[in-house]
């Protein structure tokens, strides 16, 4: 018997819209959940050709080790460099996305023999990486400008940093234009919750579909 595919779900939004609160609420659902901006972070303290690259792009200075050895890089200083040197951030880009896009077809592949349904990729910059080519369905999440600035602030991120890191990313109107479902979060959880069951519904009915129950 062939594996069967999951339904490759694509879950995407600025900084602050709340992708990660959706996608926590998809994985609740049942949806698998592959983290691309947490594996691209583990790449970046793991894999020996993304640090030497990041080296060479910051200089060795962005790395130490803690007192038990553990390596460590510093993404704040690496922040404040590449939202204000878009080529820059373009050269991080490639050497990091092929490496997360070959993550995300191994967690296919394991989807496919374990015969998961639905698998969900969360990633900050998901048409900017070209990584929507490898879906099925794309979820954008929304919220106005203000109400997510508020929510980086209140990480503790810097106001105008925070500034830079919206206006590095594409704007939600052309977001929404290329996705298939629109979440807004504007409102409580509870009516993220629905809107988000509601997706995940629709998300069921086209695995049982094209894929048969």
């Amino acid at each position: 018997m062939m594996e069967r595919l999951p339904l490759l779900v694509g879950v995407t939004g600025g900084i602050g819209s709340g992708k990660s609160t959706v996608c926590a609420m998809l994985a609740e659902m049942g949806c698998e959940l592959f983290e691309a901006d947490r594996i691209a972070k583990e790449l970046q303290v793991e894999d020996p050709e993304v640090i030497g690259g990041i080296e060479k792009l910051f200089g060795p200075d962005v790395y130490s080790r803690d007192a038990s050895g553990k390596l460590l890089i510093d993404r704040k200083a690496i922040a404040a460099i590449v939202f204000s040197e878009p080529e820059k951030l373009a050269a991080l880009n490639r050497l990091i996305h092929p490496k997360v896009r070959k993550a995300f077809v191994n967690e296919v592949k394991r989807c496919a023999r374990e015969d998961k349904r639905i698998l969900c990729k969360e990633a900050a910059i998901l048409f900017e990486a070209g990584a929507d080519r490898d879906l099925d369905r794309i979820i954008v999440v929304a919220a106005n400008d203000g109400l997510r600035l508020a929510r980086v602030v209140a990480r503790g991120l810097d106001r105008e940093e925070a500034r830079k890191r919206m206006q590095a990313q594409w704007p939600q109107e052309k977001l929404i234009e290329r996705a298939h479902y629109v979440i807004f979060n504007d409102g409580t959880l509870d009516e993220l919750r629905s809107q988000v069951e509601q997706i995940y519904q629709s998300l069921e009915s086209i695995v049982d579909s094209e894929y048969g129950s």
